[in-house]
């Protein structure tokens, strides 16, 4: 290992730690391939087909997932983003109304507030979990909120416990982003089923994915009906359908939108559904491992809250001390660390006030300057998020299902970067200065 680390850094022009490849995710299983099959010879490729006899797949997964996570109802939507929008829909978030959102977490948690002409009011995280920060919140709740948006991110639960009393005590519905927490388990019970509501993201990087695809669940029989219909063009599933013909009925007590999951889509998570616990393990057991080992060498993981009884892991989560890296920026160690490791190995998300794809002044929906103002996300201060971009790194889920050898690799890398960090600042500076 030793040696190794010696070695000029292949960002440099040196030989990578890892040549390697890491597992392929998305993956194929015997099972999904199974489903889609016969979703493909079925005769029926969406819910607005004709009924065929036989249920249909985007029932049978709406009927396995809302199981699996102990839900009473599970609706799937197209993606992820248009679960949140089904969501806040649902709860009557509507022009001017406020939703709390954590300043860093993926764009579409801001941005789709933004689309029913609400305002996203970002709020700073805790340093300990990178969720969304329970005094800020309070400090953010004004008679005009309208929902809190708490988000699972990278797999962590921030004090939900506390946030569930905030939310009764001041009567403000949550809506809690799962769309990287499949299968997390808060004090023995799924996440998602806390909230008013949960919604998933089944996009291609996620634990349980179907290329796009998404999924509101909610033990709320109101919100059910209501999330159905608004996805659906304002219909629902009959009780007694009749072969050859349509298995919606119209009941138009809400406008609604088609946001319907095909039944290929479905069949691919009811595939992968199968295969979810069992993978999740597996990372489990590697994250385990590659956290006894970063310890070991000074890099602080993520923790979890004890009450995570079932950890899952979307990103594996560390913490650089840049001083033990020469004071290089987290960008120039992620760039570093990924040719060591042939992978991607990114920052975290940037902070929302000052994100390239978060812009929403920018829409054609701001039609004056007091909404542009209240939509500005450079007027939020976000300072725990801003330090936590430049502090940590995120490996892919997928990296944690591979053998336990692989997570010495990771290691053997970190230090490899470590130990020639002088050299990469050096080199940096000097690409910048002939830059200018």
């Amino acid at each position: 290992m030793n040696n190794a680390c010696k070695e000029s850094l292949a960002i440099l022009g040196g030989e990578p730690i890892r040549k390697k490849t890491w597992p392929k995710w998305p993956k194929a299983t015997l099972a999904m391939e199974k489903e889609l099959l016969q979703a493909l010879h079925s005769g029926r490729w969406a819910i607005s087909g004709a009924y065929t006899g036989k249920v249909c797949h985007e029932r049978k997964f709406a009927e396995a997932f809302a199981e699996y996570n102990g839900a009473k109802y599970c609706i799937p939507t197209i993606n992820g983003t248009s679960a949140l929008l089904l969501a806040l829909l649902a709860l009557g978030v509507g022009p001017g109304d406020e939703v709390l959102v954590p300043g860093v977490t993926w764009v579409a948690c801001a941005s789709v507030v933004t689309t029913l002409e609400a305002i996203p009011i970002l709020v700073d995280v805790d340093s300990k979990t990178l969720t969304m920060s329970l005094e800020q919140a309070r400090k953010a709740i004004t008679p005009k909120t309208k929902a809190i948006m708490l988000v699972h991110l990278y797999g962590s639960v921030g004090y939900l416990d506390e946030f569930l009393n905030l939310s009764k005590e001041m009567n403000i519905p949550i809506i809690e982003d799962c769309a990287q927490a499949h299968g997390t388990c808060w004090d023995n019970k799924r996440v998602g089923t806390f909230g008013h509501v949960g919604c998933f993201s089944m996009q291609q990087s996620k634990l349980l994915t179907s290329g796009e695809g998404g999924a509101v669940i909610t033990n709320d029989s109101k919100l059910a009906s209501l999330i159905e219909q608004l996805r659906s063009d304002g219909r629902l599933f009959r009780n007694n359908p009749e072969i050859g013909r349509l298995e919606l009925i119209e009941v138009g007590e809400i406008q609604g939108h088609n946001m319907c999951l095909s039944e290929f889509q479905s069949a691919i998570l009811l595939g992968g559904l199968k295969s979810l616990d069992e993978e999740n393990m597996i990372r489990q057991e590697r994250a385990n491992l590659l956290s006894k080992l970063l310890k070991e060498i000074g890099i602080e993981p993520l923790e979890f809250d004890k009450k995570v009884t079932f950890p899952t892991y979307y990103n594996y989560v560390f913490k650089c001390n840049l001083k033990d890296f020469a004071n290089n920026s987290i960008d120039s160690i992620s760039r570093a660390l990924s040719l060591e490791l042939n992978a991607n190995i990114n920052p975290i998300y940037k902070p929302l006030n000052n994100h390239p794809l978060y812009c929403p002044t920018r829409s054609s929906r701001v039609k004056n300057s007091e909404t542009r103002n209240a939509l500005d996300p450079k007027r939020f201060s976000l300072p725990n998020g801003e330090v936590a971009r430049s502090t940590y790194l995120t490996l892919h889920h997928s990296l944690l299902l591979d053998d336990e050898e692989s997570m010495y690799d990771i290691v053997r890398a970190l230090k490899k970067v470590m130990e020639n960090s002088p050299e990469l600042l050096r080199t940096t500076q000097e690409a910048s200065n002939v830059a200018f």
